[in-house]
């Protein structure tokens, strides 16, 4: 058995009032924010000093004292001390060299979202009801929460297309999956999402693509509309829930494969695709977005961790594609319009994408072997001695 933090995620039904007060309350997060982030950055670049999270919390303490921000202490204070830590934590990783430098949260662009935690949220009986509020939130319960299981932080956000979700961060116990003997290599793709070395093939969904013409009528009525004006907003939330319409669809998608692929096979092998330069291309930019292979690889890497699997990352030079799983010649050149291909020394025919998925599984399977990294085979066998 295995413990681990598990959010779950569902939507509610503010009323008008507790929607004033979260919508008020996510305007002060972002201000204390960008006001501490602006701080920092001064201090940083005008004095080479750091300021620390105390500090800052010394500092919001002051700034609730002052007539122009005296409304900061009309919300809870739990979300505006979390919106420092979160900053804090963001400029240890910048330090670290593990980010960029803190961008300011936009008013527009950011997601609008505020954390609670025990100390600003009641949860009794199944109700959940947030600090600075009288009833408890109208949550619709689209599964349950862990028996017994108590939240210990509460996310409230609201997205683009309006909708207002609650994430409850929560102890849980996972039992691992029954042991099996099944591996898998898996090719990711654009016509095929992704190829199995089973030589399974399972088709793109291609959300976006199916909602296109549908995204592109609602931008087209946003461009019509004047800036500032009621109808401009109410365009740019049918857009925003065009998007979220594809977003859904792709993520139960993901989802669903995931838990498939994981229940499935004991060991999982994987390319470590270098999804930013493949958005460079682009003719291939926009499939490849719709694909969100990043969104994939992450998934696998919770669940197996989650039902005791091994998930192998082969590196992404190794030439799974150009590779003859036969006799291990390695061919010079592949372009991607060649999807089936015959080996010019043992005349093996192979389909591309199966091929690679094979070779990726044999390769996983010999890295998971020797502990060692897979790096790629610049020669082919043998053709040294027919030069």
């Amino acid at each position: 058995m295995r413990q681990v933090k598990r959010a779950f995620k569902y939507r509610f039904y503010p009323t008008g009032e507790q929607a004033a007060e979260l919508s008020r309350t996510f305007g002060c997060v972002r201000l204390v924010y960008n006001r501490a982030l602006e701080e920092r950055t001064r201090a940083w670049y005008g004095e080479q000093r750091r300021i620390s999270y105390v500090q800052s919390s010394a500092a919001l303490t002051e700034w609730k004292k002052t007539q122009e921000l005296a409304f900061l202490a009309e919300v809870s204070s739990v979300p505006l001390q979390q919106a420092l830590r979160h900053l804090q934590a963001a400029f240890g990783s910048f330090f670290a060299k593990r980010a960029k430098y803190p961008r300011y949260k936009s008013r527009k662009k950011s997601r609008a979202s505020a954390e609670y935690t025990r100390s600003a949220f009641k949860w009794r009986d199944g109700r959940l009801t947030l600090a600075k509020m009288s009833e408890p939130l109208d949550i619709r319960w689209s599964r349950p929460l862990p028996q017994g299981a108590q939240p210990t932080t509460v996310t409230v956000s609201r997205d683009a297309a309006g909708r207002w979700f609650v994430s409850l961060l929560c102890e849980d116990t996972i039992a691992p999956a029954p042991t099996t003997a099944n591996a898998v290599g898996i090719d990711a793709g654009v016509t095929s999402l992704v190829t199995l070395s089973t030589g399974e093939k399972i088709a793109n969904p291609q959300h976006e693509r199916r909602d296109r013409a549908r995204l592109a009528r609602a931008q087209r009525e946003l461009s019509r509309k004047v800036k500032g004006s009621a109808n401009r907003e109410k365009a740019r939330r049918k857009v925003a829930e065009v998007h979220a319409r594809i977003a859904d669809r792709r993520r139960d998608f993901l989802h669903k494969l995931s838990t498939r692929l994981v229940r499935e096979n004991q060991t999982v092998v994987i390319e470590d695709l270098t999804v930013r330069n493949l958005l460079k291309n682009g003719r291939l930019a926009r499939a490849v977005s719709d694909a969100a292979w990043t969104n994939l690889r992450m998934m696998l890497e919770y669940k197996c961790a989650w039902y005791g699997r091994e998930l192998v990352v082969i590196d992404r030079w190794f030439p799974s594609s150009k590779l003859c799983g036969h006799c291990g010649t390695v061919r010079e050149r592949l372009p991607l319009n060649i999807r089936e291909w015959t080996c010019d020394d043992c005349g093996t025919v192979h389909d591309r994408d199966v091929n690679a998925a094979r070779n990726i599984l044999a390769a996983g399977l010999a890295a998971s072997a020797c502990g060692d990294g897979v790096r790629p085979q610049r020669e082919s066998p043998g053709r040294g001695n027919r030069r």
